[in-house]
């Protein structure tokens, strides 16, 4: 069912809600959650059609805020809302209500959702794009529990990056780090598997893809060793390889699709490593909604950090071979007595080792 409201408040739209619910005889009991999405008219209908498919795990209302930009000064000085409510077939298994706001009403979106969330009930915040470089400051992301970002929708996600570690305020989340979960849970489950000491790591992925720095600062965060990152085609990750005592570990997807496995000393293993759609992502976040501890010590290890550990191993490579390592020494001591001082002025605590590593596989 479908109603059209045009020049309305909040009010009405939450009467449309009840007279929808009463005429396709729809309780709003087995709803767990409102997930507001704040996004354009142009990402509106694929981030309306992500929490749909989502809401078949996660029933909820949904709240889709467009801003509409106003063509001429008279129009922005007026305020006007319109929406779409949206109940049974035409909302999946939740409702959804469709906000259009025009004029100075756009700048006050937290004042027409604050009526409309489900009493009692999280509210998760999501930005597909355009999201505010300080979530949880947003009027919108402050009504939330969780606040979901993507940096890969930014125009320069690495640079993005860095501006989350800033502002990071636990309850967000970033669908570059959802991306990467079953990369995680691979790793530390090869890492389970042998008992040797990680020397070094390469992360081979796109260029501008951010879930491949998010995967790198997690790895050198922690394991405490250099990491670094180089470049391919894609698609996304491509492959991660780890240099330990006992040789190589190798986890490779060049297809985008079925990754391969390789342990010194055992059978190459094929593992299904298939990229995910958005309403995926988005149903995995919804799943839990407490702070991740794990991705904010990824996010403010820094990719500044991250580079230093890129020209530890670099150094690595150009250095001459020796009775005591030489020049190669040198580079890891340099780089570990950096880590170390970074470290104690965070007052972080020791760092795991690979077997904590794989005894705290992926939080999600």
């Amino acid at each position: 069912m479908k109603i059209d409201l045009t020049d309305t408040t909040a009010g009405e739209i939450n009467k449309a809600l009840i007279e929808g619910r009463r005429a396709i005889g729809t309780p709003a009991v087995g709803m767990v959650l409102t997930l507001v999405i704040v996004t354009d008219e142009e990402n509106a209908y694929d981030a309306l059609r992500a929490a749909s498919d989502a809401s078949r795990e996660h029933p909820s209302r949904t709240l889709v805020v467009i801003r509409r930009v106003s063509r001429t000064p008279r129009d922005r000085t007026s305020s006007r809302l319109d929406a779409e409510v949206r109940v049974g077939a035409e909302a999946g298994t939740g409702e959804t209500v469709i906000l259009r706001l025009y004029g100075e009403v756009s700048d006050h979106a937290d004042s027409v959702v604050l009526p409309l969330l489900l009493p009692d009930a999280p509210v998760v915040v999501w930005w597909p794009v355009n999201a505010p470089l300080d979530p949880a400051e947003d009027p919108l992301g402050a009504l939330a529990q969780r606040r979901v970002t993507d940096t890969y929708a930014a125009e320069q996600p690495v640079r993005e990056l860095a501006a989350r570690a800033e502002t990071y305020t636990p309850g967000d989340t970033d669908l570059a780090w959802t991306r990467i979960t079953p990369w995680r849970s691979m790793l530390a489950a090869a890492l389970d598997q042998v008992d040797c000491e990680v020397r070094s790591v390469e992360v081979e992925g796109e260029e501008f893809n951010p879930s491949c720095e998010l995967l790198a600062m997690w790895l050198a965060d922690r394991l405490g060793v250099p990491v670094q990152r180089s470049l391919s085609s894609g698609p996304g990750l491509t492959a991660v390889r780890m240099e330990t005592t006992c040789g190589p570990v190798v986890l490779d997807r060049a297809d985008g699709s079925l990754a391969n496995l390789s342990i010194k000393g055992q059978p190459g293993r094929a593992v299904a490593l298939q990229r995910r759609d958005t309403a995926e992502l988005i149903a995995e976040e919804l799943r839990r909604l407490d702070p991740d501890d794990t991705y904010a010590a990824a996010l403010r290890y820094g990719v500044e950090r991250l580079s230093m550990g890129a020209d530890a191993v670099a150094a690595l490579g150009r250095a001459p071979a020796g009775p005591s390592g030489g020049a190669a020494d040198e580079a890891v001591t340099e780089v570990a007595v950096a880590e170390s001082e970074a470290g104690t002025e965070e007052g972080e605590a020791e760092r795991p080792t690979p077997k904590d590593l794989a005894r705290k596989a992926a939080s999600k």
